[in-house]
């Protein structure tokens, strides 16, 4: 397993200089956001010479782009925002494997219109859930064409807000083009953390096969999800990574939810936390 970071933790002029800013910490994973490079996150066009700038910036630092962020609201109320979402996903998508990445990230998406990681009263509901549906119908449909893989995440605030859900939208796609990034930090509302064990276990027996990404941030005990830095220790590390073992998991770890000025700690907890890891799996760190 080896460590990296939300390529946006650091923010700098340029894409070079973010880049340099990542290589600094001896880190060789990053999840890409395009607003890196100096573009929004769902752009309505992407330069073919600005896929070669992103792409040839990486590799000379040594970096792969373990995924790129494709988040918008995809359950969004009005109607006309899903479609531009949609068709800037499309774009992205097209514009991946020419950044060196194929997977791209999503949110499942709320009913709240102003924030996509907020929680609304509607989204238990089954209108809902279709909604969901038929947009992760669409997002497989721009997948397929441009041979990319949409990763998205349980989330207590989203739609998909258990392992349960996910496991229930995975099984209604049976598609090799829709994968699970895990965070268990997203797993647990706000202060709620008795049977912590018990939640990533059977998180981890109903998606593990399914993992193409981990992330590493921290619970917090104010609001839902976890929006904390690795190292307060509050989610069950040890236990987390245990579950990461059993399944053979050996891509990225990827850190978030963090301000540049905790990436050292951060890194060092978590570089602690994985040789305890494998050490107790007879595993040598890579």
């Amino acid at each position: 397993m080896k460590l990296g970071i939300f390529a946006k933790t650091f923010n700098r002029p340029t894409l070079e200089e973010t880049l340099d800013a990542v290589a600094a910490y001896d880190l060789h994973f990053i999840q890409f956001n395009l607003v890196c490079a100096g573009v929004p996150t769902l752009p309505d066009r992407v330069e073919p010479a600005l896929c070669a700038r992103i792409r040839n910036a990486a590799h000379s630092r040594d970096l792969s782009i373990a995924a790129i962020s494709g988040t918008f609201n995809i359950i969004h109320p009005d109607l006309d925002q899903r479609r531009v979402g949609f068709e800037r996903l499309r774009v992205l998508a097209q514009a991946a494997p020419e950044l060196g990445t194929d997977v791209i990230t999503l949110c499942t998406g709320t009913r709240d219109p102003e924030n996509m990681w907020a929680p609304h009263p509607e989204n238990p509901t089954k209108g809902a859930w279709n909604d969901l549906l038929h947009s992760i119908e669409r997002a497989l449909s721009i997948a397929e064409k441009a041979r990319v893989t949409m990763a998205v995440e349980p989330e207590v605030a989203n739609i998909m807000s258990s392992a349960e859900k996910a496991r229930k939208l995975l099984d209604h796609f049976n598609s090799s083009r829709l994968k699970i990034v895990m965070d268990p930090a997203n797993l647990f509302p706000a202060g709620q953390r008795p049977g912590m064990r018990q939640v990533v276990a059977e998180a981890f027996q109903s998606l593990g096969d399914e993992i193409i990404l981990a992330h590493a941030k921290e619970l917090d005990v104010t609001s839902d999800a976890g929006h904390e830095a690795g190292g307060t220790d509050l989610l069950d590390y040890d236990f987390y990574l245990g579950e990461l073992r059993k399944i053979d998991y050996d891509g990225p770890l990827i850190m978030h939810g963090l301000a540049e000025n905790q990436v050292e700690n951060c890194l060092q907890f978590l570089k602690k936390k994985l040789s305890k890891a494998c050490a107790a799996s007879g595993v040598a760190t890579h």
